[in-house]
């Protein structure tokens, strides 16, 4: 990510104007989850704040998992039954819940941003080899609606900014029970 262009959303390193957009804004929602979190240890990374909670690992698992079975979505023409097959490779960091917490801890930030990073690697080669009316090719999606491929990848985003809130929030529980542990 370029810091003298993470504020402006137009078009960027070469890439076609409208994918430039989007790319600006998945750059910037990425931008900010990772100052979240670049520094975290271990413990706090896997700290929930009661069972059935989310830790920040487990968010972070979780939008690598809803970017790659984008990927899949929208760049592979699989049918139901292959896209289903995949996505159960993503679990239970797809769904979350307490197989995700039985399961995804232990690791340290790196291998977090390691993986985010790839992931996002490959979802940009596929950006640059496609032509813009592709973010506008309409199929059926939610709810016996029509969705563009544009409308998919800002829920990509707007999911890892949603989240993005729930670790703000797991961040500031955890020094609060950290702050009241060390005066007891």
């Amino acid at each position: 990510m370029d810091m003298k262009t993470m504020y402006l959303i137009k078009e960027k390193n070469g890439m076609k104007k409208d994918f430039s957009l989007l790319l600006s804004m998945m750059d910037y929602a990425r931008f900010t989850s990772i100052q979240e979190v670049e520094d975290m240890s271990v413990k706090m990374l896997d700290y929930r704040c009661h069972d059935e909670a989310n830790s920040i690992g487990m968010l972070l698992a979780h939008f690598d998992a809803v970017e790659k079975i984008y990927q899949v979505l929208t760049f592979e023409e699989w049918t139901n039954d292959e896209i289903e097959a995949y996505a159960s490779t993503l679990e239970p960091a797809l769904s979350l819940g307490n197989k995700a917490a039985e399961v995804i801890k232990g690791n340290d930030v790196r291998y977090y941003l390691e993986n985010l990073q790839n992931t996002r690697r490959k979802t940009i080669e596929q950006f640059t080899k496609l032509d813009e009316s592709w973010l506008y090719e309409e199929t059926d999606w939610w709810y016996g609606q029509k969705g563009n491929n544009f409308f998919k990848w800002f829920h990509v985003f707007e999911d890892e900014i949603n989240h993005r809130g729930q670790i703000r929030m797991i961040k500031k529980l955890y020094a609060k029970e950290n702050e009241k542990a060390m005066t007891e």
